[in-house]
């Protein structure tokens, strides 16, 4: 028996709604980021969790991270994958575009600052050549 290809259609369109509907951390999760300082090369967000709070799943475009406090957790991603992390305070870290959702596993809360970048990405620097 053949499945009729507005069915595959459909099956498609079911599976990338996660995806398409991934949106601003800031819109969708208020509870736990807030805007510091914005300007037309960064955005700067104030990320709070609670212990075993969790977040809903969002996009960031290029960011930079750093972490106020130790911290553990866990990112769950669009296509199911999870990828646990442990930081220590005063780490940073660099992270490309993505989506994700993000939950603090530990109990205690932690705290980030997360310097989201905006317009292209930087090139690499270039040796110099003499």
């Amino acid at each position: 028996m053949r499945v009729p290809l507005a069915l595959y259609g459909v099956v498609l369109c079911v599976c990338l709604v996660p995806i398409l509907s991934a949106q601003d951390a800031v819109k969708v999760d208020p509870k736990h980021y807030t805007v510091v300082s914005e300007n037309a090369q960064v955005r700067i967000l104030k990320v709070h969790y609670g212990p075993h709070e969790k977040s809903v799943m969002h996009s960031h475009p290029a960011t930079v991270a750093v972490f106020l406090n130790d911290a553990n957790g866990q990112f769950s991603y669009p296509d199911g994958k999870t990828q646990a992390f442990t930081v220590k305070a005063g780490e940073a870290q660099y992270s490309a575009a993505e989506i994700h959702l993000p939950e603090n596993t530990s109990d205690k809360g932690f705290d980030v600052i997360v310097v989201e970048l905006k317009g292209k990405a930087a090139k690499p620097a270039q040796s110099e050549m003499k």
